[in-house]
């Protein structure tokens, strides 16, 4: 009886420290991975999960878990009905379960997108004032069966978990606010000295005319920059999911140059795609993967000379499939690399001559990360720019 006692204390001092460690960090992805981490560890499992509920969507979604390559796994959809981490979301009452396979609400699909056999289950949800984040569970206790005490202490370690992913959370949009607000002043303040323009008599037809076209670049500025502020809030704060598909690369590749053909050619600008024999498929969310080779290759195109070229090229390596966007433009400073993919960030010396919101590369770095990848740069002034796309390798190749 004394070493159950002694054992719960050392248990509750341990989620002590647990608390100081989930308050110590602000990055979500750091934040969840210590979750988990931690809710294996104290329960004796042999893994252990967070699903995130979405309220707006009503969708309860993978986002970490101990066990599985997150950069192929997050994101996927577990149903809020025919699941027990959707039971407990609708309930708001934890799990404990010593064979799952005998309990109709779990959810078979599971193991398939996992690749554990699940046999035993312990899930609590996640609350903070009244409001649902998600599901917490452990899975296959290493000895015996989950406990009534491995219940509570995950209920404790769920209390703590909820509010530190709400406080993260709320810390990246008033620092991303923050942030907009301070972008927004300049436009704003440059349609109001242009309405007050408008007003003055004296102001001739082509002094009204060249005032109405600054209105609508700045209005057009304004909106590129509040959809792309919603598009990084939702990056950064977990909410994206990625729709995992197998898809070529090559084709993709050639869609982009398609898309981006006639602007191009506005700028007398040669876009060309290469792509080997036998390049793998990739596994990834397309329309994400889209998003972020449209908007490289349109700063490509945008930061290039007259008469220049911009490369697509792909190549793999032993784990990784790499994607390269190669122009033949201004360049950038080296002072300007390191701060690149900062948001709102734009580089001085292109700033005043081509239009921009500062938030385009770090979305792309966002969505290259959330697929496990990574993005770099190389450039050189007067030589041109190279962004490279590292994303984990797919066994499968293209049929030729």
């Amino acid at each position: 009886m004394a070493e159950i006692k002694t054992e719960r204390l050392d248990n509750y001092r341990r989620l002590i420290d647990i608390a100081r460690d989930l308050a110590s960090t602000l990055d979500l992805d750091i934040l969840l991975s210590r979750i988990v981490h931690a809710a294996a560890e104290i329960s004796g499992a042999e893994a252990a999960s967070i699903l995130l509920f979405d309220d707006a969507s009503r969708q309860l979604y993978f986002q970490v878990s101990t066990n599985m390559d997150e950069s192929t796994r997050r994101g996927i959809i577990v149903p809020m009905d025919g699941s027990i981490a959707g039971w407990i979301v609708n309930n708001r009452k934890s799990v404990r379960l010593a064979n799952v396979h005998e309990d109709e609400r779990f959810y078979s699909n599971v193991e398939a997108v996992t690749g554990l056999s699940t046999q035993s289950l312990l899930g609590v949800p996640l609350i903070t004032k009244n409001k649902i984040v998600g599901v917490l569970e452990a899975l296959n206790k290493h000895n015996g069966k989950f406990t009534e005490n491995d219940e509570s202490l995950l209920l404790v370690l769920g209390a703590q978990a909820a509010v530190a992913i709400e406080n993260t959370r709320l810390f990246q949009q008033s620092d991303l606010i923050s942030e907009f607000v301070h972008e927004i002043r300049t436009p704003l303040s440059s349609l109001s000295t242009a309405t007050y323009l408008l007003l003055r008599p004296e102001m001739s037809q082509e002094q009204r005319d060249q005032i109405v076209q600054n209105i609508h670049n700045e209005t057009m500025r304004l909106n590129a920059l509040t959809s792309s502020f919603f598009d990084l809030a939702r990056l950064e704060s977990g909410r994206v999911q990625y729709r995992k598909t197998v898809f070529s690369l090559a084709d993709l590749m050639y869609e982009c140059k398609d898309i981006m053909e006639s602007k191009a050619l506005e700028d007398n600008i040669h876009l060309r795609v290469e792509s080997p024999e036998g390049l793998p498929l990739l596994d990834a969310d397309r329309d994400k993967i889209k998003q972020v080779f449209l908007n490289l290759v349109s700063n490509a195109i945008k930061y290039n000379r007259p008469n220049g070229s911009v490369l697509m090229r792909a190549e793999t390596a032993d784990n990784e499939i790499i994607i390269q966007i190669q122009d033949t433009g201004l360049g950038i400073p080296e002072e300007a690399l390191p701060h690149l993919f900062q948001k709102f960030y734009r580089v001085r010396e292109h700033e005043a001559r081509i239009s921009g919101t500062g938030l385009g590369l770090s979305i792309c770095k966002q969505i290259v990360q959330g697929h496990g990848g990574r993005i770099e740069v190389k450039s050189k002034m007067g030589v041109g720019t190279m962004f490279v796309i590292y994303l984990p390798r797919n066994t499968k190749t293209v049929p030729r």
